[in-house]
């Protein structure tokens, strides 16, 4: 009979992971528990994602804001530093901000506006074209900024990040100064000794500094970057991908990754005789049209992954091959034309190919995660594993 359902996005619901528990041996049990107890079966090439919280938690790769501070003072100096182009985040920036003021007599904090990197509106584009300012090259400083734009609070969060992050750095025992601009160079006005705190663009700021002057320049992939009095670390991506634990303590994004994900495979293949292809994830890569917000505030999608999952779709567009290639067909002779076409299309890669275009040109890996995050959300649901079936299947299968 032929098959009437193509992908299916699973959430998985785990035991409260540990540090130290065999988190490959828990994930692969509950994949197979999960289809025992709902009556699916598992097959070649199903996906299982398994969130990067749980495989961090489980390395206990954790660090405090005293080794932040410390590794902050070390590597800029510990007076003068410039922060600029943090995100606007309780979450993920608000608790390294601490650290990062712990390690300074002051800090020279420079936001970006209108937004920050991933989204985060300080104020919109229509006031500052209402305001005849040129986010490009104008640089305000605090009392510009609300001479002209007054207090803005954050749509969803209900807060004001500039007093929230000039507090955060004036009780951490620094003076603060924060100015509005979204060219690199303009810190160096202030500082030559500046960490910049962007996450996808970072390769650039950094180099960009460098060329200007600067004496010192680290990123947030800098800091903890090393174990800092036998703290946690991430050897790629430091403090990059870091979330809030504690009051005092992140999460560090999960560290040599390659291990997890192949003996996560090899224990289902064991357990199941199929073979799964297994993924961690962390933000999906995805925008928001009502708040604006890109929610890519991780360094990647995707830290580790097996090998059936490297590379991009290889897909043909129906539509277009219905509407332009079989347009005089119909019914189940259409049917037949474009599966046809389907098994013909091989492994050869279809770019550049008319009859692939609208189809989505992405990593597989930023594919599925996105998917995964949003099937595992961020809340209560408690389920840190996504099963992704069909992925891989088309109409022929």
């Amino acid at each position: 009979m032929e098959r009437k359902v193509g992908t299916v996005s699973r959430g998985i619901r785990c035991p409260i992971i540990r540090e130290g528990d065999n988190l490959a041996k828990i994930v692969a049990d509950s994949v197979v528990e999960a289809a025992e107890s709902e009556g699916f079966a598992l097959r070649d090439r199903d996906v299982v994602s398994v969130t990067e919280s749980i495989v961090a938690r489980a390395q206990g790769n954790y660090a405090s804001v005293d080794a932040i501070a410390k590794d902050v003072k070390q590597k800029l100096g510990g007076e003068t530093i410039g922060v600029i182009f943090p995100i606007l985040s309780r979450n993920r920036f608000a608790i390294c901000l601490r650290g990062i003021a712990m390690g300074a007599k002051k800090v020279v904090l420079m936001l970006s506006y209108p937004s920050d990197e991933v989204g985060n509106q300080l104020v919109s584009l229509d006031q500052v074209d209402e305001a005849g300012i040129n986010p490009y090259s104008d640089v305000l400083s605090l009392e510009d900024y609300r001479r002209l734009f007054g207090e803005n609070k954050h749509e969803f969060t209900g807060v004001d990040y500039v007093a929230y992050y000039e507090q955060i750095i004036r009780e951490a025992g620094a003076d603060v100064e924060i100015i509005f601009a979204n060219q690199p160079k303009t810190i160096l006005n202030y500082t030559k000794n500046v960490l910049t705190c962007d996450i996808h663009t970072r390769a650039r700021t950094k180099r960009i500094l460098r060329a200007a002057g600067a004496e010192r320049v680290c990123g947030l992939d800098d800091i903890l970057n090393a174990p800092v009095d036998g703290s946690g670390c991430n050897e790629n991506y430091g403090l990059l991908g870091s979330n809030k634990s504690t009051e005092d303590s992140i999460k560090l994004f999960p560290r040599d990754c390659r291990p997890f994900v192949l003996e996560t495979q090899r224990l289902l293949m064991e357990a199941t005789g199929k073979h799964i292809e297994v993924m961690i994830y962390g933000d999906g890569a995805f925008k928001d049209p009502q708040g604006k917000i890109w929610e890519l505030a991780d360094p990647c999608v995707s830290p580790a992954f097996t090998d059936g999952l490297i590379g991009t779709p290889n897909e043909l567009k129906l539509k277009y091959l219905a509407d332009n290639d079989f347009r005089d067909l119909s019914g189940e002779a259409l049917r037949d034309a474009i599966s046809r076409r389907i098994r013909e299309k091989g492994e050869d890669s279809l770019v550049g190919n008319m009859a692939s275009q609208g189809t989505t040109p992405r990593q597989l890996t930023d594919l599925i995660g996105s998917l995964s995050d949003l099937t595992s959300g961020s809340g209560d649901k408690g389920t840190p594993v996504v099963l992704v079936q069909g992925y891989f299947d088309n109409y022929t299968v």
